[in-house]
C-alpha cells in the first residue's frame, strides 16, 4: 500500500478496531522525525549565528542585538523540551500505546494527532485538566 497523506488520515473511517494500525503509525513516526530533524535543523542554524555575533559600538544596536539573541536561545529552550517530547512519543510508537489517551485510554483521534502529534490526552481530557488547574490557580 502507498504512503498515507494528511488527506488521507483526515478522511480515514475505517473500523474502530483498525485505529493506529500500522500505516498510520508509520504516517507519524515519519512525520514526528521530520519535525525532530527540522529542530535540530534550527538549532544548529542558531549556534552559528551566535557565534558569528559581530561587536557592535553603538550601545543601542547591541541592546537589540542581546534581545534578539535572548529570544533566540528562548525559542530553542522551548525547542529542546519539545524534542524530548518527540522522542517520547516515538518511543510510545515502538511500543504499542500511541495515539491514546493517558488518561482514559480512549482513543485521541487522527485529527488531532495530526494538529499536534505529540498529544498524548484526548481533547475532552485536555479540556478537563485545564480547568482543574484554572480552578486551583483561582
Amino acid at each position: 500500500m502507498a504512503k498515507l497523506t494528511e488527506q488521507d488520515i483526515l478522511t480515514w473511517n475505517g473500523p474502530e478496531d483498525d485505529y493506529m494500525n500500522g500505516d498510520h503509525l508509520e504516517f507519524f513516526r515519519e512525520r514526528l522525525l521530520q519535525m525532530k530533524a527540522e529542530l535540530l535543523a534550527n538549532a544548529t542554524q542558531t549556534s552559528q549565528h551566535l557565534q558569528e555575533q559581530e561587536a557592535t559600538p553603538d550601545p543601542a544596536d547591541r541592546a537589540t542585538l542581546e534581545e534578539e539573541y535572548a529570544l533566540e536561545l528562548r525559542t530553542r529552550d522551548r525547542e529542546r523540551k519539545l524534542l524530548q517530547k518527540i522522542d517520547a512519543t516515538v518511543r510510545k510508537i515502538d511500543a504499542g500505546e500511541y495515539g491514546y489517551c493517558e488518561d482514559t485510554g480512549e482513543p485521541i483521534g487522527l485529527a488531532r494527532l495530526l494538529a499536534r502529534p505529540t498529544a498524548s490526552l484526548s481533547l475532552e481530557a485536555q479540556e478537563r485538566r485545564e480547568r482543574l488547574k484554572k480552578q486551583f490557580a483561582d
